[in-house]
């Protein structure tokens, strides 16, 4: 459901992007028409591209601050589990704890290898 309001919200950003460019190109031929040096109606066009490159920026962040709200209450939905640091539960019960490279290992009191040893760092079973 939260898929089908960014959607609407997106469509609705793209019709205000629409809108915008057709006031700036009517706001070019406005002041074209009044214009009397040539250089009067290169600085209109100018306007008019600045105008629809800001209508298109305001768009992308439109979109941007659409898929910001999806995911921040998709993990508010989860109940904060999913963040930078947590990635959820782990079935089974036992999770993967890789300790930062250079710390002391708790349960022997030795240090962990800083790395590179001669290779890279694990690959964590990723292939």
């Amino acid at each position: 459901m939260h898929s089908v309001k960014e959607k609407v919200s997106n469509a609705a950003a793209a019709g205000k992007e629409h809108v915008d460019i057709l006031k700036a190109k009517a706001e070019e031929k406005a002041e074209k028409a009044y214009a009397r040096t040539r250089e009067e109606k290169t600085i209109a066009e100018e306007v008019r591209k600045a105008k629809e490159a800001e209508a298109k920026m305001e768009l992308h962040q439109a979109k941007a601050r659409h898929a910001a709200e999806k995911l921040e209450s998709k993990q508010a939905h989860l109940g904060g589990l999913v963040g930078p640091h947590h990635h959820g539960p782990t079935v089974g019960g036992q999770g993967h704890h890789v300790n930062p490279v250079g710390t002391t290992v708790p349960t022997t009191g030795t240090v962990a290898p800083a790395y590179p040893l001669g290779g890279y760092p694990p690959s964590h079973g990723h292939i």
